[in-house]
């Protein structure tokens, strides 16, 4: 069983880099490799930062083709939902935004010979883990032990120990939905604003955040993502880096489809009303061994 890239699961981080990169049109697979040899063992750096290395699905299956997941996939062609994929994905996490910004410079170097920085957003705990609308984010996200089971490649199959991921960046109307009634915010995301109790069902519009997110299986047992997103911004700008983590991407379209209101019940995300999806990617972030071995 491969080894997957521990920063995913590192918690207690307030600061967030998120980078993306565009390879040159001239560059070689070779050259790619040789850049991206200082990374192989992507974890804590000094200073505490944790790294995460992801692969858009072409590139992975170009530097490294017998570890490439059969059903890795590119970002889905879905209405209001834009598709942005670049080449390599870089996630920065710590303590500090000081330490943060060195390393982020360190990796843009160690790149630089072979590709751009397309893509910068820095992101950042607010408060008690709540998105910028005020209610808390990621409350039906597993515990880290178990998040394992939902985020890791099994075993035996192509890619074992790595894991799909999906970015996003979302802008936020929060003039807009602060100017609501609370229990009319709380109806829109399903959860109490003050303590984040889930509402009872008959409270619960079907058109509710967390309605259309949370997703179950034939069975009725709920298919789970692992999230990891935090809010970004500044004063005119300012929203969600939305960051997800699944052994299977298909849980990722079937969420942005219910969402969007293409899944076949004719329901939409209420949420989408007040926020807007402006980038768009899905990632492979391969196990510690399989990055080793395409590394050299």
């Amino acid at each position: 069983m491969g080894t997957p890239q521990p920063g995913i699961f590192a918690q207690g981080t307030r600061s967030h880099r998120h980078l993306e990169f565009v390879l040159h049109a001239d560059r070689a697979p070779s050259a790619v490799l040789a850049a991206l040899a200082p990374l192989r063992q992507p974890s804590v750096a000094a200073g505490g930062v944790n790294i995460v290395i992801g692969f858009s699905p072409a590139l992975w299956r170009e530097l490294a083709p017998t570890a490439a997941p059969a059903h890795l996939s590119e970002f889905p062609d879905l209405d209001g939902v834009p598709s942005t994929e670049h080449d390599l994905w870089v996630w920065l996490h710590g303590s500090g935004d000081d330490d943060l910004f060195d390393v982020a410079r360190t990796v843009a170097a160690h790149l630089r010979p072979v590709a751009s920085v397309a893509s910068e957003v820095a992101g950042f705990v607010y408060h008690d883990s709540r998105d910028l609308t005020g209610f808390v984010d990621g409350t039906e996200n597993p515990s880290v032990e178990e998040a394992f089971g939902v985020v890791v490649v099994p075993a035996g199959q192509p890619g074992a120990g790595g894991t799909f991921a999906i970015t996003q960046r979302w802008v936020h109307d929060l003039d807009r939905f602060h100017l609501l009634p609370v229990t009319e915010q709380e109806g829109i995301i399903g959860r109490t604003k003050a303590d984040d109790r889930e509402l009872d069902d008959h409270l619960k519009p079907p058109t509710a955040h967390i309605s259309r997110v949370v997703l179950h299986d034939a069975e009725g047992d709920e298919i789970e993502i692992y999230r990891r997103s935090v809010p970004y911004g500044t004063v005119n700008e300012h929203g969600l880096v939305f960051v997800a983590f699944s052994a299977d991407p298909q849980r990722f379209t079937a969420m942005l489809e219910r969402m969007f209101g293409v899944s076949g019940d004719g329901l939409r995300d209420r949420l989408t009303e007040f926020t807007q999806p402006v980038t768009g990617a899905y990632w492979f972030v391969p196990s510690l061994e399989a990055l080793g071995d395409a590394l050299g």
